[in-house]
């Protein structure tokens, strides 16, 4: 229910977010209407009294709910303009800091930094002071303040000179970028995120990998890390919420819906991502062509069920990706499909419970990026299928220094090598598949959300 509330006290605890764990929709009468998001972040917080979230109003609802003064407690959202939000979210944070961490450039052509970029910069300046002053606003003295991610590296540094009592951690949810390629950004700017981040008293990444690539862009830009320490925390997977929301009725039923699709007997091949350029749909779709030309035998006995969810469609790049992913599935059901057999079931709206069903179906999870943080989906496809599956797993993944041990691993730019790579996968032996993917559910689940939020904390506390 949504209510006006009192101003909150000075909290010992604060994590900033561009989104928050609530959003709010205007109904046709007026009313507010408030939707609470999940995550990782959400359920760790969930541990923690005394504790402020702050985050930015992304829509028409939530911005309506600041000027009523209608909110949850114990979250701040911020009305920033809308113009400087989306300068600073799509076109510095999605369109540059984005593609530089997951080294997405087509370098011949882009990135181009210009005039454009720098206004957009200042609007992306803009964005993170807004929250440094919020959270310098909202922090009891000595507090610990949790930010997280690529959208607010210069919040550190800011808050830093405001609020020189708190005690600040960064985490980031992404890849960071190896220096040389850290180094496509003008020097002036490369400089400003690495001393944004710095300002934090510690420094965290998801993977040993990410950390190192962080330390030595500091190294080879500003001489060193100076005094922020750096810290690795893998972020695994809910099994308890994941097994208990995969066997609700609603998730039974689109069980039944795709089992008809893929029709009696048949093997699985599972992908769910959103159509972000770094997940590889579009290879991975051509990997299963592949291994249908080179492994016949597969014809009209298995389906790849794909997942591909509509993302950052307001960005032009990403309208095309989406266009070619549902380009080469077309073409791969017009030249294999027959009567009773579609070789692909391509879903593009997003539907939780007919993922999770999927999870249940899968014989194998293909999970397959050009580049990418952690992957919680290579961690949450074991804890959930009903048989066991085999994992054919990229090295590029976060989720690769966990998982890599027992799954089967590819290259994501090498189409015949992945090929070959679900050619084992389907083949592997029943017993031996069940058996690695219980080892792999093992693994993901070792640290889950809300431990991996408390371990940062404490980390922080301890100085």
């Amino acid at each position: 229910m949504v209510s006006e509330h009192a101003p909150q006290p000075a909290a010992q605890v604060l994590v900033a977010s561009n989104r928050g764990p609530v959003s709010y929709a205007v109904r046709e009468d007026g009313s507010l209407e408030a939707k609470r998001g999940g995550g990782g972040l959400v359920s760790g917080l969930s541990a923690v009294d005394d504790k402020m979230w702050v985050c930015a109003a992304l829509g028409d609802g939530d911005r309506e709910a600041v000027r009523r003064g209608v909110g949850e407690p114990g979250v701040r959202m911020l009305d920033i303009d809308a113009g400087t939000h989306a300068d600073a979210y799509n076109g510095i944070a999605n369109s540059v800091l984005w593609f530089v961490h997951h080294m997405l450039y087509q370098t011949p052509v882009e990135p181009v930094f210009d005039a454009e970029f720098r206004r957009q910069w200042a609007s992306f300046e803009a964005y993170n002071r807004s929250f440094a002053e919020a959270l310098a606003e909202e922090a009891g003295r000595g507090a610990a303040v949790l930010v997280q991610d690529y959208h607010l590296s210069l919040v550190p540094g800011m808050l830093r000179e405001l609020r020189p009592d708190l005690r600040i951690g960064h985490f980031s949810h992404t890849p960071w970028a190896p220096v040389d390629y850290f180094r496509l950004l003008p020097d002036d700017i490369a400089e400003q995120l690495l001393r944004g981040i710095l300002g934090a008293d510690r420094a965290a990444f998801l993977t040993r990998r990410w950390a190192d690539a962080f330390i030595g862009c500091c190294t080879e830009i500003l001489g060193g890390t100076g005094r922020t320490r750096i810290g690795v925390h893998g972020l695994g997977a809910d099994a308890a919420f994941l097994t208990r929301r995969a066997h609700e009725a609603d998730v039974d039923e689109r069980m039944a819906a795709l089992r008809e699709q893929v029709g009696p007997g048949r093997r699985t091949v599972v992908r769910v991502d959103r159509t972000e350029l770094s997940k590889n749909i579009v290879r991975g779709l051509h990997a299963y062509r592949a291994l249908l030309d080179e492994h016949p035998e597969w014809r009209e006995r298995v389906v790849h069920v794909a997942f591909a969810y509509p993302s950052r469609q307001d960005l032009a790049v990403y309208r095309a990706y989406t266009a070619e992913v549902q380009r080469v599935a077309d073409g791969i059901n017009k030249t294999y499909g027959t009567a009773d057999w579609t070789p692909v079931v391509l879903h593009v709206k997003d539907d939780f419970a007919r993922s999770l069903a999927a999870y249940r179906l899968a014989d194998v999870a293909l999970v397959n990026p050009i580049r990418d943080g952690m992957n919680l989906v290579a961690k949450e496809v074991p804890v959930v299928s009903d048989e066991g599956c085999a994992l054919v797993l990229s090295r590029e993944a976060g989720a690769y220094e966990e998982l890599g041990e027992h799954a089967i691993t590819v290259n994501p730019y090498d189409v015949s090598a992945t090929a070959e790579a679900l050619h084992e996968a389907l083949t592997m032996p029943d017993d031996v598949r069940a058996a690695r993917s219980q080892r792999l559910a093992e693994a993901a689940t070792a640290l889950p959300p809300q431990q991996w939020f408390l371990d940062q904390l404490e980390a922080l506390r301890r100085g």
